[in-house]
């Protein structure tokens, strides 16, 4: 599902990234870890085309999204990679189920087709009650809930989260890591996550260890 070769990146004279060359199967639930400073979120924003490598390639389902123009990246992100973060972003004004059609309609798609989506996937992440309600009627993890379901809503080759639990009391922590687990099993659903949870980490089908700029070997 994602390969990469040789990734550097670098932001003027620092080299965040050295040489990343990573490969990570259809339906994984793959982590990776590594102390601050490391260059988790950087490969994963890379992963994500939500920045460019300063060189080396990755192929995303097929596509080399490294030669595509930013006009048919944007379109490729939106159709292709769903986001989870640690704060959920959702938009204050609009419902549950509103937050999630979102990325549908800007998808260009048939609107029943979004709509009926976002209420199998609500239903699924047992959010069916609470359709009608705006963000700050629901709890952390009822809103980290709503985020992943909109991340899905345009069925995603790969969904990349963030430290996705890190803003959640224990309770909500572990229904969040679980779920990860459960859209594998149903959807057969590719994730990566950035995490410091070790839990969450060890959960993983594997884990991926970054130091200083670089995979540690035999990972």
């Amino acid at each position: 599902m994602i390969r990469t070769q040789d990734i550097h990146k670098s932001f003027g004279t620092l080299e965040v990234l050295k040489g990343i060359d990573l490969s990570i199967g259809r339906g994984e639930v793959v982590s990776i870890v590594g102390p601050s400073g490391a260059g988790k979120t950087t490969l994963l924003q890379i992963l994500g085309t939500l920045s460019r490598p300063t060189s080396g390639s990755i192929e995303i389902d097929g596509t080399a999204v490294h030669a595509l123009s930013d006009r048919n990246l944007s379109k490729f992100r939106n159709t292709k990679i769903g986001f989870v973060f640690q704060f959920h972003h959702l938009l204050p004004e609009f419902t549950a189920f509103e937050n999630v059609c979102i990325p549908g309609y800007i998808a260009g798609r048939d609107r029943r087709e979004v709509e009926k989506r976002a209420g199998v996937l609500l239903d699924m992440l047992t959010l069916g009650h609470r359709f009608t309600h705006k963000p700050a009627e629901l709890s952390g993890g009822e809103q980290q809930r709503v985020a992943i379901a909109r991340a899905l809503i345009n069925s995603p080759a790969v969904l990349l989260a963030d430290e996705p639990s890190g803003n959640l009391d224990t309770k909500n922590k572990e229904e969040i890591h679980r779920l990860f687990f459960t859209l594998r099993d149903t959807l057969g659903q590719t994730v990566v996550i950035v995490t410091h949870d070790e839990q969450l980490a060890e959960m993983s089908d594997r884990k991926i260890e970054m130091v200083d700029g670089l995979i540690r070997p035999g990972l």
